[in-house]
């Protein structure tokens, strides 16, 4: 099953690799050559179906955890000055993604969006300290129903050059659902309330709406 962000892209790959392994193959060169281009252009449609995959997720609702939004590996667990919004300390959690990595983006909570924006900016490559006020980004907050709120931001990489945000304020959302889409690799940050306790470590590798990242 593949997302529909990525019709446009997977239908210009297939033409791609059809017209170029009829010229590979119609112009006359060495056979190991043409063996290596048809591998080189295969893996190339390969690599576009892979990053636009949109496995089924099956996401254990609970109103007292909290979701990873997306596919990735955990890169930072600290407390930060958060200033879009709280405009105080929160507890980040950064999940990076590579390329190849699924990238929808998933609710983390279940309840109400209270703050939707997109902000254009730089492409700093996405484990750049700065990346997160500088780089383009949308910023997403959902009033979960016990009071807390939780903000998650897409953040582009030095790859990603468009991101598409779902989310629309006062929308009712439910957890594990998709807020979004990052064309190629970036992260997503998520912003909790300073004293949630985390459960997962650094460097561990996460799954977008099935790997709890914390627990309220």
């Amino acid at each position: 099953m593949f997302h529909k962000e990525g019709k446009a892209s997977i239908i210009i790959a297939f033409i791609f690799t059809i017209v170029t392994m009829s010229a590979i193959w119609l112009i006359q060169m060495p056979q190991w050559l043409q063996i290596g281009l048809s591998v080189v252009s295969i893996g190339l449609l390969f690599i576009i179906l892979q990053f636009f995959r949109n496995p089924k997720r099956n996401t254990i609702l609970s109103d007292s955890s909290i979701v990873s939004p997306v596919d990735g590996k955990v890169v930072v667990i600290e407390k930060v000055q958060e200033n879009e919004y709280f405009k105080g300390e929160r507890l980040m959690i950064s999940v990076f993604m590579s390329p190849i990595n699924v990238h929808v983006t998933r609710y983390p909570i279940g309840g109400k969006v209270s703050y939707s924006k997109y902000h254009p900016g730089k492409y700093l490559v996405a484990w750049h300290p700065k990346a997160s006020e500088e780089n383009e980004r949308t910023t997403v907050v959902v009033d979960h129903k016990n009071g807390e709120q939780v903000m998650h931001r897409q953040i582009a990489g030095a790859l990603a050059k468009r991101i598409m945000n779902y989310a629309q304020e006062k929308d009712t959302i439910v957890q594990g659902s998709e807020s979004g889409f990052i064309k190629f690799g970036s992260r997503v940050d998520v912003y909790l309330p300073i004293d949630t306790p985390v459960s997962v470590t650094l460097d561990q590798k996460v799954k977008g709406g099935e790997t709890v990242l914390a627990h309220f």
